[in-house]
Order: C-alpha cells, then structure tokens, then sequence
C-alpha cells in the first residue's frame, strides 16, 4: 500500500467518523428542542414569522 493511498484512507475514515458523529448530536437535538431555543435566545436572533409581500 502506498503512503498516499493509507493517508487518504485514514482521511475518509476520520470524515465518516465526523458524519456519523454529527447525524447522531442532530438526531438528539431534533427530540430536545429547548436547548435549541435556548441557543437562539441567547445569540439574540429575531424568532419573527416572516411577513409575505
């Protein structure tokens, strides 16, 4: 196996690793919607219903 091929294999690892960890934090937050509100009150973006034209 070349130096490169072990490189990129360990990249592509680390990247499926990095997806399957961000899918499962989502997933959590999905059924704990308080800490997400929790989060956007606290950055202070407006929650407002967008008003059509």
């Amino acid at each position: 196996m070349k130096p490169t091929s072990l490189g990129a294999t360990k990249v592509i690892v680390a990247f499926d690793y990095l997806e399957a960890l961000i899918r499962d934090r989502l997933k959590r937050l999905q059924y704990r919607s308080g800490i997400l509100d929790g989060f956007l009150v606290g950055t202070g973006p407006a929650l407002d219903e967008p008003t059509s034209p």
